[in-house]
């Protein structure tokens, strides 16, 4: 049988041109795709999208994962996109380029996303589309409790004033940039303020040690999720990215015992 090899697309999707890897399933394989979902200022390139591809071809299954506008090599502005916009794109890519039973794997924002998209597909009837949702350090509401509650009055008031902030990046010498609209918008999808549910398992990995989302912030999360079966694994000297060999070992652990 002929090994399968990813593919290079864009989507347009209201005029921006969105970036997709996609990896066919093998031939005579019933298993679940797997769907990348990845965070803020990070692209399909990273080692966790590179692992789960690698993970989903010897297990010959469908993996897709893409930039979102403003990422890697997809179209678009950063400064120009919110947590509404891409979680539009999230949509449109899986609409686009997935079939059947989904594991949605989703770090840091994008398990936000995750859970946005989750919570879209249920309420179409669409839940039996979602097999779990794997989320690695996820970061719901993060616009919000974990960035404009945590800023001083003086660069909320630069953030009110002049529409953005940059903010110092820990990963690269490239700050964020924050805006009005990103944190505004944000306010419309926030999670974490009443229970919810997702229609099918969930799964969380999370350091002890991340500095970007704290352990408590995603432990709110399982509470919110209280009718869903949710199991929350907690890595004592995981940092955010959670990307040693031994985190990405959790990973695999996490996503195959879905197969």
């Amino acid at each position: 049988m002929p090994e399968a090899h990813e593919s290079l697309s864009h989507l347009d999707v209201d005029g921006r041109r969105i970036a997709v890897k996609s990896l066919p399933a093998a031939q005579g394989t019933s298993g679940p795709g797997l769907f990348w979902l990845g965070g803020f200022m990070s692209d399909m390139a990273g080692s966790k999208a590179e692992h789960l591809a690698s993970l989903a071809g010897g297990h010959g299954l469908a993996n897709v994962r893409f930039d979102y506008s403003g990422h890697g090599i997809s179209g678009g502005a950063f400064d120009e996109g919110t947590i509404s916009r891409w979680l539009n794109e999230a949509q449109a890519v899986f609409e686009a380029t997935t079939q059947g039973p989904q594991i949605v794997i989703g770090s840091s924002m994008g398990g936000w996303l995750a859970l946005l998209l989750a919570r879209e597909l249920k309420k179409r009837g669409q839940s039996a589309r979602l097999k779990a949702l794997v989320l690695i350090a996820p970061a719901p509401d993060f616009t919000e409790d974990l960035m404009w509650l945590q800023f001083p009055e003086n660069v909320r008031t630069q953030i009110l004033e002049q529409g953005r902030f940059l903010k110092p990046s820990d990963y690269g010498d490239t700050p964020y940039t924050i805006t009005r609209e990103l944190i505004e918008d944000g306010r419309t999808n926030l999670l974490l303020g009443a229970p919810f549910s997702v229609g099918c398992p969930v799964r969380i990995l999370q350091g002890g040690v991340d500095e970007d989302v704290p352990w408590q912030h995603a432990l709110r999360l399982v509470t919110c999720l209280a009718e869903d079966d949710v199991v929350f694994s907690l890595i004592k000297d995981g940092d955010h990215r959670l990307s040693r060999p031994q985190d990405l070992e959790l990973l695999s652990a996490a996503v195959t015992a879905f197969l």
